[in-house]
């Protein structure tokens, strides 16, 4: 398939490279910023940089939409593409409902919408097992779905069909399991640091908690720790460990409340 990718952040890397690994055709990278699109296709075969949204010449088939939410409106509005191109998106709550009107309010030409949505957090130093993310595809036709789908098909050995409304509660979901999880381990790192301790000695701990939680039926059914002993006289020493850091005591009172709530 000839893919053109719109953007040039953490997923527009992963996917480009995915792409052509998987032989199929990257023609153009976009990014405002020149040097962005060219540290993309320096690592790929004969794709082009560029910072024009006219791709009315391009031999792409799919467009890979891979900027921020906040970005989707400006860039649609400037975007030509060829007649009966497929454009997907790979925001997590964007819908698709949007982008079809996006695009019917800026374009006469029909232009088939889709959602091509990897459900992982992707960063350009770390290489990710492709085949091991979830895509979630949805499409506002039938060809255009089945073509994502086998596209996805060929990068993962999981593939869904998810609505709009379903991606946005996954990704509700992934924020709490991903984003505030990593939040979390930076606050331990910077306990550990204030008190010139090795974050190193809790690394053992944080992979076994991720790995019960992963095994388990239910994650809270292995939650381990003071609040769901109900042991206060524990908790109330570390909040006054915490007293004059009030983020962190916060944070420990709801999260602990929380824990408490859940098992009462």
């Amino acid at each position: 398939m000839k893919i053109s990718v719109i953007g040039a952040g953490n997923v527009a890397w992963h996917l480009s490279i995915a792409f052509e690994n998987h032989h199929h055709q990257v023609c153009e990278i976009y990014s405002r910023q020149l040097s962005k699109a060219k540290a993309i296709t320096s690592m790929l075969y004969q794709a082009e940089a560029t910072t024009s949204l006219d791709f009315s010449e391009s031999k792409a088939e799919l467009f890979i939409l891979a900027v921020s939410d906040d970005a989707i409106a400006e860039v649609c509005s400037k975007l030509v593409l060829p007649e009966n191109a497929i454009l997907a998106h790979t925001s997590g709550t964007r819908s698709l409902n949007e982008l079809q009107q996006l695009m019917v309010s800026y374009h006469d030409l029909p232009i088939r919408c889709a959602v091509f949505y990897p459900l992982m957090t992707f960063s350009i130093q770390k290489r990710i097992q492709m085949k091991e993310v979830p895509f979630c595809i949805e499409a506002d036709e039938e060809m255009a779905e089945n073509q994502l789908v086998k596209l996805a098909q060929g990068l993962s050995k999981t593939v869904y069909l998810i609505s709009s409304q379903e991606r946005k509660v996954l990704h509700v979901a992934a924020v709490f399991a991903c984003n505030f999880t990593n939040h979390l381990l930076a606050l331990a790192k910077e306990i550990t640091i204030e008190e010139e301790l090795e974050f190193d000695l809790l690394k053992p701990l944080i992979k076994e908690t991720f790995q019960k939680a992963m095994a388990a039926e239910h994650p809270a059914d292995v939650q381990t720790g003071p609040a769901v002993r109900g042991d206060n006289s524990t908790m109330n020493n570390h909040l006054i460990y915490l007293k004059d850091r009030t983020d962190l005591f916060e944070i420990y009172e709801i999260m602990s409340e929380s824990i408490q709530q859940w098992h009462a």
